[in-house]
């Protein structure tokens, strides 16, 4: 599974006084695909943390085409990119419920041990999960 794809739909408290999706907002619907996407290979954002071991977020970069408003239906889509030696990196493109393009962005993420702060290997359950997306 290169790609992960939810839909979820827009309150009002993620609008500015517009209506519009303010633009921060977006980093939120990108994690819940991240977080998702991790799901549907059976690994959870707690059990890696329980475990030992964070993923935070070092670059984060999108491109607003269009605006979302409130009430929108977002399909939001994750695509995983690249996994190395510690970074994991997605793609992701957010569309209006009629399939037009409204946002896109990239993600780069660091595998870092909690104990000790510092970038580390990808654990092996990664590893074994996404080895056969490379």
């Amino acid at each position: 599974m290169r790609d992960y794809e939810f839909q979820v739909r827009v309150r009002y408290a993620e609008t500015d006084q517009m209506g519009v999706v303010y633009h921060g907002n977006y980093a939120q619907y990108f994690e819940m695909g991240r977080v998702e996407w991790l799901r549907n290979l059976g690994v959870s954002y707690r059990w890696m943390e329980e475990n030992g071991i964070m993923l935070p977020v070092v670059s984060l970069t999108m491109n607003y085409r269009k605006p979302a408003r409130y009430d929108d239906v977002l399909n939001v889509k994750t695509l995983f990119k690249k996994l190395s030696s510690v970074k994991i990196e997605f793609d992701y493109e957010i569309h209006s419920e009629a399939g037009e393009l409204l946002t896109t962005g990239h993600s780069i993420l660091v595998f870092v041990d909690m104990k000790t702060g510092r970038p580390v290997s990808p654990p092996d359950y990664i590893l074994e999960r996404v080895g056969n997306l490379l």
